[in-house]
């Protein structure tokens, strides 16, 4: 077997068929192949085991899906990891548990602190579940470009959320953050820094990458960066586990930040110093800040990556829509992003090759951004015909 004895038990994913690009129709084999060509993890109606004591107990074993070759291409074998089955719909809650938990032990972080964090939002979202959990009052800053709905989900976990002007940048709202902490005492969570980010993917999501194919092979491992957590904790772990793993990092060609080769001035925290001068505006929401985090450069100081991907524009959001249309996985533009990834390497794979890509969020974190742009909320022209081929509760468009 090619992975290495694993110590904690985890759940065995799900394989379940997908698909890609536009809507394909699919052909009548795939058609009636509708249901599950293997056992599900757990048999549907058994339960999900004992009931959790808290919220973050649920964060983890997340299931791998089987992507259709509608996307995938023939003999190959892309399976999706999908972060959107944490309890806030994020990779990013296994960071805020690990960082949370990691400053409860070491006593950096005690009761009735306050708790701020920079983020573009997932990373917000999962720190303002664990702070309504642990009873920490939350402050998170977030630049101007990021959805608003990521602002509500914040603030209905009872966040106050900072809003920092565009022109900042990443840089900017970072640089907010650590304002707030030094003026008023706060623990701030060091996101991009601090060793708790990766330790939680080295401790279970390369974890339950192996143990879920424990009885395959795993010749890619495709994923984007932010933090670059996943990529360096999971990263490391496959690399120890599956050493013939090759692992494919994938970021913004509009913002190729390691492509330029030019490093992160820091400061004496890790934090840092400047904007980068690679970035540009991109529109993967999540990936790629205008810097290169710490938690990234030691990833890549470790080599762990075997090939860089860069995403050309507009294959996130179209990579995204067919995940939907045709593979019913609702996932964001990094994940859109991750897939493109994912099937290029396929295409140059030889065949029988097993591929995993990551796919961090959820698609609803993104209704105000370009990857809802094309999708109406009135009844298009072949909807109302549909609604007209009947006589009765048809709503007719009001004419301007």
């Amino acid at each position: 077997m090619k992975f290495s004895t694993l110590n904690i038990a985890l759940l065995s994913a799900a394989s379940l068929a997908g698909s890609v690009s536009a809507f394909v129709a699919p052909s009548s084999s795939a058609a009636i192949q509708s249901k599950s060509t293997t056992l599900l993890a757990k048999t549907r109606g058994e339960g999900y085991g004992a009931p959790l004591d808290n919220i973050s107990e649920a964060v983890g074993n997340t299931p791998m899906v089987k992507v259709s070759d509608r996307i995938c291409p023939a003999g190959r074998t892309i399976y999706a990891k999908c972060e959107f089955f944490n309890p806030l719909s994020s990779v990013k809650d296994r960071l805020a548990l690990s960082i949370i938990e990691s400053a409860e032990k070491d006593g950096s972080l005690k009761p009735g602190m306050t708790v701020v964090e920079a983020t573009s939002g997932n990373t917000g979202i999962a720190v303002a579940m664990m702070c309504a959990q642990r009873g920490y009052p939350c402050v998170i800053t977030m630049a101007e470009p990021f959805s608003v709905e990521r602002r509500k989900l914040m603030r209905m976990l009872g966040a106050k959320v900072i809003v920092t002007p565009k022109a900042g940048k990443g840089t900017g709202m970072v640089e907010k953050a650590a304002e707030l902490a030094e003026k008023h005492g706060w623990f701030l969570c060091h996101q991009f820094e601090t060793e708790a980010n990766w330790k939680i993917h080295y401790d279970t999501t390369g974890p339950e990458i192996c143990n879920d194919l424990k009885d395959s092979k795993l010749d890619y491992w495709v994923t984007g960066y932010g933090t670059g957590g996943t990529f360096h904790g999971a990263g490391k772990y496959i690399k120890e586990a599956s050493p013939d793993t090759k692992i494919i990092l994938a970021e913004p060609g509009a913002a190729n930040l390691i492509g330029s080769g030019i490093k992160t001035e820091r400061k004496a925290d890790g934090s840092p110093a400047g904007s980068h001068p690679a970035f540009a505006a991109h529109p993967i929401q999540g990936w790629t800040p205008d810097f290169i985090p710490l938690v990234l450069e030691k990833g890549l100081d470790q080599t762990l990556q075997d090939e860089m991907v860069e995403i050309p524009d507009g294959v996130a959001v179209a990579m995204s829509q067919s995940l939907a249309r045709n593979e019913g996985i609702l996932t964001g533009i990094s994940g859109g992003a991750t897939m493109w990834a994912a099937v290029e390497t396929a295409k140059k794979a030889p065949e029988g090759s097993v591929i995993v890509a990551m796919l961090p969020d959820t698609g609803e974190r993104y209704l105000s951004t370009p990857l809802f742009a094309s999708i109406a909320a009135d009844m298009n022209e072949e909807e109302l015909e549909i609604a007209r081929s009947t006589p009765n509760f048809i709503l007719e468009p009001v004419e301007a």
